[in-house]
Parts: structure tokens; sequence; C-alpha cells
């Protein structure tokens, strides 16, 4: 019972890095209909510039991670205005093209600029020491991961709620037309929506470097992010939030369980066998809208 307990808890943790890596697919597509496949590589290049500036340049954490947000969201502003807003009224298809070779263009730059060696953040900067209660450990870089993820998340639904911009960008999300109408500049939101998941992919990268080691294959491991705005609905921050506990809990699961029967190999893989069960059954989803065609 205490490794159970310990590893839903363990998956609970890294699920919310994994739904607020997803929140940035949720808003891309919320406002533009874009299905962004470079958050995967967002998160990478965040994870580096964080490392580079909390290690070569020695900075303190608190700057480093505030000119990472900045260098990240402004490298979205960038993607949004240069590679994705020309298109606009081009075939679905396009953009998404765009998003893969991003990721490819990302990556690439990490391993010209970085080398695939893999790097660690400097003593002391994320918490890595044990949490104990009872027979239970928690570690404490996990825990640090999980209630910063919750308060991103929840700031993000303030913003969502409360803010102006936020309401344009829910308007933008139902129908552009009715949102030019009322006033809403929408390229404006898509810019906003590209920035926003600049910063949550900032968020994600930094965790999963300190978790994981900074390396080129941090883009691989926030794909899984692909799963959770699947399961969720692709257009549903709860969705996000709900199936990144799930996919988190199932691969610390099959890690821990499955790994002496089938290999190291499952615990990567259960968030994809999770994601094609569930599809048989809600293609949409579990918060994804259902959309009815006539023939």
């Amino acid at each position: 019972m205490v490794k159970l307990a310990e590893l839903l808890t363990s998956g609970l943790m890294v699920g919310v890095i994994y739904a607020v890596i997803a929140l940035g697919f949720v808003v891309i597509y919320k406002a533009t209909r874009v299905f962004n496949f470079a958050q995967g590589s967002l998160a990478l290049l965040g994870a580096f510039v964080f490392y580079t500036f909390v290690g070569p340049a020695g900075l303190p954490l608190p700057l480093a991670a505030l000119l990472s947000f900045l260098v990240l969201v402004g490298v979205a502003w960038i993607i949004e205005r240069l590679s994705l807003r020309p298109l606009i009224g081009q075939p679905i298809l396009a953009p998404i093209i765009v998003t893969l070779a991003l990721t490819a263009l990302f990556v690439g730059l990490v391993l010209i600029v970085w080398g695939s060696e893999v790097f660690s953040y400097p003593r002391g900067i994320l918490p890595t020491g044990i949490w104990r209660l009872g027979r239970l450990t928690f570690p404490q870089l996990q825990v640090a991961a999980f209630v910063v993820g919750l308060v991103f998340i929840a700031l993000l639904s303030a913003y969502f709620r409360y803010t102006r911009a936020g309401l344009a960008m829910r308007v933008t999300a139902e129908d552009h037309v009715v949102a030019q109408n009322l006033g809403i500049k929408v390229k404006q939101v898509f810019s906003q929506s590209w920035m926003i998941a600049g910063a949550v992919a900032t968020v994600g990268g930094i965790f999963l470097g300190g978790l994981q080691g900074v390396n080129d294959q941090l883009a691989t491991i926030a794909l899984k992010a692909v799963a959770v705005v699947l399961i969720g609905g692709l257009e549903s921050i709860t969705g996000a939030i709900v199936a990144g506990l799930m996919i988190g809990v199932a691969e610390t699961l099959a890690g821990g369980y499955l790994t002496s029967y089938l290999g190291g190999g499952i615990a990567d893989t259960a968030p994809y066998l999770l994601l094609m069960a569930i599809l048989l059954i809600k293609p949409y989803g579990f918060f994804g809208l259902v959309r009815i065609e006539r023939l």
C-alpha cells in the first residue's frame, strides 16, 4: 500500500506539469484552431534558457525565472507574427505543418548551441531533498512542481474569467466573426494565446529539466501533453487538468508495476496506450466539443 500511495502521489505531481504544458495546446487551439506541435520544443527551449541563466550566467533564481519567461514569451510572439499570422485564411494544414517545422528548428537550435550533453541546474536552485510523512516519501522537487503548477493553473483560470483580455480570448474562441463585430482585435488575441503558450511551456520545461535533466529529449517528454490534450478535449482547460493527472498516474503506475515484466519503455508507452483506449470510447475526449455535421 505504501508503494501504491507513493506512485499515485508522484503521478499526480508529475501530471500537473503535463497539464500546465497542455494548457498551451488548448489556449492556442481555442483561439486559432491550430494544433501547436511546437509546444514541446518551446518547453525544451525554456529549460535550456533557464539553465543558461542559472548556470553559466549565475543569476539568482527569481531573476533567471523572470528572464526565461520574457525570452520564451518573446519567442512565441515572434512565431505568431512571422510564421502563423501570414497563414490566416490558408488551409488549416499549412499552419500545422509550420508548427512541426518549428519543432525541428528548435531542437536543431538547441543541439547547435548547447549540444547533446545532459545538464543539471546548479545545486540549491531547485529543491532536491525528500519529505517524509510516516512511511511515505515525497521528493521536494515534485512537490514544488505540483504547487507551482496549481498556482499557475489558478492564475490562468482567473485571467480568463475576470480580465478584459481573458474575456476577449473566450469570445474569440467561440466565434471569430462575432468577436470582430464586438470590437475585439482577433489578431491581437492570437498573439496573446501564443504568448501564454510560451509562458506555460517555460514552467513545464523548467521543472521537467529538474526532474529529467536538461537535454534535447525534453521535447519528446513534453509531447506527452499531446496525449493529455486529446484525452481531455482540445477546447477544455478543465479537461487538460484532469487528463494531465490521469497521464501522470498511468505513467508512474506502469513504471512502478510493469517495468520488471515488460521493460523500461512501458512507462513512456502507457500514456499513449491510455490515449488510444479512451479515444475509442470518447473520440472528442472527456470534455471536448462533439461536432455534428449535416450531410
